[in-house]
Parts: structure tokens; sequence; C-alpha cells
């Protein structure tokens, strides 16, 4: 069975055990690249509800030198479909738009040792995003490597952290093309 299906099948307890086991994730190797997102965890019908594929971007601040990133609403084509983007007024749709932190710096609901932290809170999402409120601990699966990532979503409302059975898997697709700049918040 291939690690993807592995993770598909996996259940809520299997991927903690696989994020708090991950590995640390070299910054400069991700800068510049989208990945494709799988959702892992929910349940059926809310993947129907929701996505079960988006894209997620990481892009190193020319100015600021700050990695930081956005999410992309894709047209859901199956895990291993086209990547076609969701657009508006022409434009891809391009949401939940996060800074790229140490996990050092933060407290977490779920002990993850190693990996990054997706930080929405800070990545000038407007005051009403709900987004603003979510955390996304992210680790390597494989050491050294950054071909696939898993990563946790979780709510910090007010330091009050609260787990979420939102999962997904990271799998490198190509280099970012098309950097945006960073929401005004």
């Amino acid at each position: 069975m291939s690690l993807r299906a592995e993770l598909l099948a996996a259940t809520r307890v299997e991927l903690l055990a696989r994020l708090a086991a991950g590995h640390a994730i070299d910054v400069d190797a991700i800068a510049d690249w989208e990945y494709r997102g799988i959702s892992l965890g929910l349940p059926e019908f809310v993947d129907r509800l929701a996505w079960k594929t988006f894209l997620k971007t990481f892009h190193r601040d020319p100015s600021t030198r700050a990695l930081r990133g956005w999410n992309v609403r894709l047209e859901q084509c199956g895990i291993d479909g086209p990547i076609e983007a969701m657009t508006k007024n022409g434009e891809p749709l391009r949401f939940g738009h996060y800074t790229v932190e140490s996990l050092e710096d933060y407290v977490l609901p779920h002990p993850v040792p190693r990996g990054l932290l997706l930080d929405y809170g800070r990545g000038g999402n407007p005051g009403l995003d709900p987004t603003r409120f979510l955390r996304d601990p992210i680790v390597a699966l494989e050491e050294g490597r950054v071909e696939r990532l898993l990563g946790w979503s979780y709510v910090d409302l007010a330091g009050l952290r609260f787990g979420t059975p939102s999962f997904f898997l990271l799998e490198r697709l190509r280099p970012l093309e098309d950097p945006v700049p960073a929401p005004a918040g």
C-alpha cells in the first residue's frame, strides 16, 4: 500500500502519531513551491461539502525574506486529477494567507516536536475571516526530504487551543510561478 493510501485510510489517532513522529522541514527547500493538498481525517460527507484537494503555496518574500503562503481553491477533479484553480473575476480563488513560523514559538494542543507552523493569524487575513484563528503544524514525512508533508489544523481562540479532525497531506507539485502580495489585513 502506498504512503498516500495509508494516510487516506488512517484514523485520527494514527495521523496524530505520524505527526508527532514527523521530521523537521528545511524552510529554504519549500520556499517558492506549490503543493497539492489532500484532506485527511474528515468524514466523506464533509469532504464533499468542502473540498478534498487544494493547493498550498510557500513564498519567500523578497523584501522581508519572511516565508509566507496562501491556499488556492481547486476544482474537485479527484486526488489524481488535473490541478484546476477555481477562479473569481478571472483570478485564482486564493484564501487563508499564513506566515511560516518555527514551532518553538508556539504552545500546541498536541505534541509536535519538530516541524513548522502555518499561522493564519499573522497572514494578513481580514478581521472577519475565520481562517485567522487557524494554525497548522506541518512536518516532513521523510527525514531530510520535503516532497511529502503532513499537517493538522487546530483553532487558537484568544489562547484557547482546540484540535480539529482536519489533517492534510501536501505533495510537492511545482515551482511557484505567480506569487501574490501579502494581503493588507
